[in-house]
């Protein structure tokens, strides 16, 4: 099975649980390219409405891939190849099937997802034994929104810590997906 990866910046929840947009990061576009790089994923989607922030994607992307990032750093270059800009989680999955030949099946990510949920080793399983294309999704702010929720049949349980062992649930989305990646993807 073909393995995607979205880091969602919209619709994403705020702390509040309104919708919002939240700001594409740097070390965010460097982290999860170097962690899907290392785990074989197809590619990472930047996915963002916002022009401006698809434009500096971009620009970001040039750098490491043909500017000056790619002759001083040729490892992080190799990372930033499997890296893209989508508009919206439709656009990123309509150029997975383009490229597979199949509709991506979403899975969502998300620090509150406890119930309805694979586990990880199932989906370990279905990765290794199916075909066809996963796109996990991970959200940022808060997580994803409802609206998103509602479109994957397919939601890993939230990261935590075992009972006992603290009650903070905040990671950041590079941690998640470096985490998340190692359980489906890692040599066991």
């Amino acid at each position: 099975m073909d393995i995607y990866i979205a880091l969602v910046h919209h619709p994403v929840r705020n702390r509040l649980g309104e919708t919002v947009t939240t700001a594409v990061t740097n070390i965010d576009i460097h982290d999860l390219a170097r962690a899907a790089r290392t785990y074989d994923v197809r590619a990472t989607f930047i996915v963002t409405p916002i022009e401006q922030q698809r434009s500096l994607v971009g620009r970001i992307i040039g750098h490491w891939e043909h500017g000056a990032g790619a002759s001083h750093n040729p490892i992080r270059a190799r990372a930033f190849e499997r890296l893209r800009v989508a508009r919206d989680v439709d656009e990123a999955a309509l150029a997975i099937e383009r490229e597979t030949g199949s509709t991506p099946t979403l899975v969502a990510t998300g620090a509150q997802l406890h119930t309805d949920i694979t586990e990880y080793a199932v989906l370990r399983g279905r990765i290794a034994d199916e075909p066809g294309a996963l796109l996990l999704l991970f959200g940022t702010g808060f997580g994803l929104t409802d609206e998103i929720l509602r479109r994957c049949p397919l939601r890993l349980p939230a990261i935590q810590a075992l009972p006992g062992r603290g009650d903070y649930n905040h990671l950041s989305v590079r941690s998640a997906v470096s985490i998340i990646l190692d359980r489906l993807l890692g040599d066991r």
